[in-house]
């Protein structure tokens, strides 16, 4: 199958390219910058130089390589600080909903078969109720206010795609509290690190602002259900306990 990859020098797609080439899949990796097509090379992908917000160089580029599939892998996250999420993901804002539009145009035109795209399925739902959320439960009806464009991106990604009609969200099976999956995370001989100190709401809100107060006690988890119900998926890791240790 050939596989289109957009994002494929970022974090997950660095992982996603070389699997795919295991899997015997030609994958042909999208990047906006020259200097990494060395990369995508050593990764076992045909390099594709285009910027994801131009919809021409998208369009240019689909049409050329004429893929099965594409993945949606764009992002332009680097350092976050949680007090100012509103600027930091201002780039992969605009990735989520210009870069999806020009994606989901070229991919018709030229008749791709399926769409797969990465969101974020915990930013979305309301505050309140049970610990994890399925796609029939409501969303966040007053999200704190440096999260609303990161919310708003991911909604339209998400209507976007779905809209289309092509693909499913899945999640895996033992979402958890950040209280209960960071100190574990610490501890993993990966890290080596200390285990975190627990302050209070009010010494967080001084040094990680609202939205990092509200990811560390309040986001909850997505179900897979769905997923394994009608796509008869199974995660290669059920718990992000046996993911840390093999990590």
């Amino acid at each position: 199958m050939r596989v289109f990859v957009a994002g494929a020098t970022g974090a997950i797609g660095k992982q996603l390219v070389p699997r795919l080439v295991a899997a015997g899949h030609e994958v042909h990796g999208m990047t906006r910058s020259q200097s990494r097509q060395a990369l995508l090379h050593d990764l076992g992908a045909v390099p594709v130089v285009a910027d994801a917000l131009d919809p021409d160089q998208v369009a240019e580029a689909l049409a050329r390589v004429k893929p099965d599939v594409i993945v949606h892998q764009l992002t332009a996250i680097g350092a976050v600080d949680t007090r100012h999420m509103e600027r930091d993901f201002a780039p992969t804002n605009r990735l989520r909903t210009e870069g999806t539009d020009h994606l989901l145009s070229a991919a018709q035109a030229v008749g791709v078969r399926r769409f797969v795209a990465q969101s974020n399925g915990a930013f979305v739902y309301a505050r309140s109720g049970g610990a994890v959320k399925s796609e029939e439960d409501p969303l966040d009806p007053t999200p704190v206010r440096k999260m609303r464009a990161i919310i708003a991106a991911l909604r339209h990604l998400e209507g976007a795609v779905l809209g289309a009609d092509w693909t499913q969200g899945i999640v895996l099976d033992d979402p958890a509290r950040v209280a209960e999956w960071l100190p574990a995370l610490a501890l993993a001989q990966a890290l080596g690190a200390k285990k975190p100190r627990r302050v209070p709401l009010l010494i967080g809100r001084l040094f990680a602002g609202e939205c990092g107060v509200q990811m560390m006690t309040e986001l909850r988890g997505a179900s897979n259900a769905k997923a394994k119900r009608e796509l008869a998926w199974r995660p290669a890791h059920t718990s992000w306990r046996q993911g840390f240790a093999a990590a």
